[in-house]
């Protein structure tokens, strides 16, 4: 087995572009059923042996929950209850409009008091398009869908090794349902001020210094699965500074900032995929931590450890 199978950008675009509004559908309920974390730290998903999951919520003094998991072996969704019932449908054959209508019924069967409470994608080319509208995405192969899950597994492996390095405030590994990326973020302890006009999301997200590293399937802007980096707010000089491996580089962004990418397919084919991808996210860290001055002496944590003894 491969470590990153091939995932070509245009191979599964129609099985993306559903998976992704049925990812939002869910992502949308977790927003409102999960207690407010720092850095919306509650509303991303986890990696499961079978999937994806919302993991446990609800926000009752009566002790009920429950759990959205997506099963991409068994192709389905499985909504769960706390008293033990579950209610599941298969995933092929849906429009997104009939998903939502599935799923709104499962939590009615569960008797789970919950609902999206804006049913609209978000940041996508429809976004003015309620999900109980949408009739075009409709397609989902299940081999591409397991094949996504296969990756975004690997990809968080790598992640949580990467993520072991750092004693600093680090999240957990995150997958994001609103850009359909994988990532995890070191912090520093330096609060970032953003004027008043700068959204509620952003304003949370990018409170203090960042760096994040992660991995996303492409866009239309860059139509590949990519390896990325990016410091925020992006110091002076940043993009100057050097990554590895050879094939990694800066992209300058419409706004002006940097995104450290490293192509997918550059990656599956080397010798050491692991080694490359480790070797770049700790080279693009570097970069930005240095030219903010980050307490690299301090919270560099080689192998996990902490222990000065044990190490």
């Amino acid at each position: 087995m491969e470590l990153f199978p091939s995932m070509p950008y245009a191979d599964w675009t129609a099985t993306r572009e559903t998976l992704h509004r049925f990812a939002q559908v869910v992502g949308k309920l977790r927003l409102a059923a999960s207690p407010r974390r720092n850095h919306w730290w509650n509303v991303p998903f986890h990696l499961t042996g079978r999937g994806i999951t919302t993991r446990p919520m609800g926000l009752t003094d009566q002790g009920n929950f429950f759990c959205v998991d997506f099963d991409f072996t068994g192709h389905r969704l499985v909504v769960t209850g706390s008293a033990g019932p579950e209610v599941s449908f298969p995933l092929h054959g849906l429009s997104v409009a009939a998903f939502y209508g599935r799923l709104t019924d499962a939590l009615a069967q569960l008797g789970v008091d919950a609902r999206v409470n804006r049913p609209y994608p978000f940041d996508l080319p429809d976004a003015q398009r309620p999900f109980g509208e949408d009739e075009e995405h409709c397609t989902y192969d299940p081999e591409a869908a397991h094949r996504y899950w296969v990756v975004l597994s690997q990809v968080n492996l790598v992640l949580e090794e990467y993520a072991a390095r750092w004693a600093g405030k680090t999240s957990p590994v995150h997958h994001f349902w609103h850009t359909f990326d994988i990532a995890v973020t070191r912090f520093s302890d330096t609060v970032v001020t953003h004027p008043p006009e700068v959204d509620p999301v952003t304003r949370e997200a990018y409170s203090r210094e960042v760096i994040s590293s992660g991995f996303w399937f492409g866009d239309p802007s860059f139509p590949e699965p990519a390896f990325y980096s990016y410091t925020a707010p992006e110091p002076t000089g940043l993009a100057a500074r050097p990554l590895r491996p050879d094939a990694a580089f800066w992209q300058a962004k419409e706004n002006g900032s940097h995104l450290a990418l490293l192509p997918y397919q550059q990656v599956r084919t080397a010798a050491s995929p692991r080694a490359e991808v480790l070797a770049f996210y700790e080279s693009a860290f570097l970069a930005g931590a240095r030219t903010e001055g980050w307490r690299l002496t301090v919270d560099t944590c080689p192998g996990g450890v902490t222990d000065v003894v044990a190490r």
